[in-house]
């Protein structure tokens, strides 16, 4: 038996419930909307999606769903002058 593998694993149990110890600056995300698949990307605080509706208000219902999901585990938006 691995004894080290052993403790990484309840090491990694851990970690996974302390979700304060995440933080997203990253990613690319598709997900099924009841038409068709949409592709949102986060980067840095920012949000972006492919639906119309993202285009027009700048937040739609896949980028507010990652936020409650991923809620306290998002960078905070960086400040471009």
């Amino acid at each position: 038996m691995d004894y080290g593998m052993i403790g990484k694993r309840e090491k990694a149990r851990r970690y996974a419930q302390e979700r304060e110890r995440i933080h997203f600056h990253s990613f690319t995300v598709t997900m099924d909307g009841n038409n068709n698949p949409h592709h949102i990307q986060y980067d840095n605080g920012r949000w972006q999606c492919d639906c119309d509706f993202f285009k027009t208000r700048g937040v739609c219902s896949h980028t507010m769903a990652l936020e409650i999901v991923l809620e306290n585990m998002l960078a905070a938006p960086v400040n471009n002058p």
